[in-house]
C-alpha cells in the first residue's frame, strides 16, 4: 500500500509538472492580453499558474529493533498417533507451523504492535474421525531468553472439505507494553507453537515425523 501511495505522488506531481509546461508554452501575447485585461503582474501570474507543492513522503523508523518472532522447535508439529504407537497406519490429525512473517511498530514510549502471517500446513491421517478439526495454537511473550511475560491460546478451525490436507494463514496481532522509551524490542522474544502433549512434544524433540498425508493409501495405477 505505501509504494501504490508514493506512485500515486509522484504521477500526481508529473501531471503537475505537465499542466505547468503547457501554460508556459503560451504566446507572449497572450500573456500580454491577461496583463492589460486584468491589471495583473507578470509575477502574479507565474504564482497563479504555479503547480500546488506536494510535501515529500516520510517514512519514520522504529524507535527501535523489533522483537525476534519464531516458531518453537518442540511445539513446531501436531502428531496424533493411536495408542501411542509411531506408525503410520496410527496416525490421527498432524499439523505442522510452516513459517511466520513478522513485523512491528513503535515510537517514542508507545507499546510495540507486532504484526503475523502464520501458516499452517494440516493434514488427517487414517485415524482421523472426520473432516474438521479444531487445533489449538499459542504465542507467547518472553525476555530474550528469560521467563514467559505473556502468552495467548488461540483455536484453528480446519474442514478438510473431503481432501487429505489443508493450509491456512492466520493474521495475529499482540501489543508488547515498554516500560519506558529506552527499552528496546531487541529484548523481547515471540513465540509460537501448538498446545501439544508431553508426548508429542517428545516426538518432536527426537525428530521424529509424518508426511500430512501418512498412512493414506497410494493412488491404484491404472490397469493396462
Amino acid at each position: 500500500m505505501r509504494l501504490a501511495t508514493v506512485a500515486l505522488a509522484a504521477l500526481a506531481v508529473f501531471a503537475s509538472t505537465g499542466a505547468h509546461a503547457q501554460m508556459q508554452g503560451q504566446g507572449q501575447g497572450q500573456r500580454e492580453r491577461d496583463r492589460s485585461a486584468g491589471g495583473q503582474s507578470e509575477e502574479e501570474g507565474r504564482e497563479s499558474r504555479r503547480p500546488p507543492r506536494i510535501a515529500p513522503l516520510r517514512s519514520v523508523p522504529n524507535a527501535g529493533p523489533c522483537p525476534f518472532v519464531k516458531i518453537l522447535y518442540d511445539a513446531a508439529r501436531f502428531v496424533e498417533l493411536e495408542g501411542g504407537r509411531a506408525a503410520a497406519a496410527n496416525v490421527g490429525y498432524t499439523g505442522e507451523i510452516e513459517g511466520v512473517s513478522a513485523g512491528c511498530a513503535y515510537q517514542s514510549d508507545e507499546p510495540i504492535s507486532v504484526q503475523m502471517d502464520i501458516l499452517f500446513n494440516l493434514g488427517r491421517g487414517p485415524q482421523a474421525d472426520g473432516d474438521q478439526r479444531t487445533y489449538r495454537y499459542w504465542i507467547a511473550v518472553t525476555e530474550r531468553n528469560e521467563a514467559v511475560l505473556a502468552k495467548e491460546y488461540f483455536d484453528l478451525p480446519v474442514n478438510f472439505e473431503g481432501a487429505a490436507t489443508a493450509s491456512v494463514t492466520e493474521e495475529q496481532s499482540i501489543i508488547i507494553p515498554r516500560a519506558t522509551a529506552e527499552t528496546s524490542g531487541g529484548n523481547f522474544e515471540v513465540l509460537i507453537g501448538f498446545d501439544v502433549t508431553p508426548e508429542m512434544a517428545e516426538f518432536n524433540r527426537t525428530g521424529s515425523r509424518f508426511r500430512m498425508t501418512a498412512g493414506q493409501a497410494a493412488a491404484t495405477p491404472p490397469a493396462e
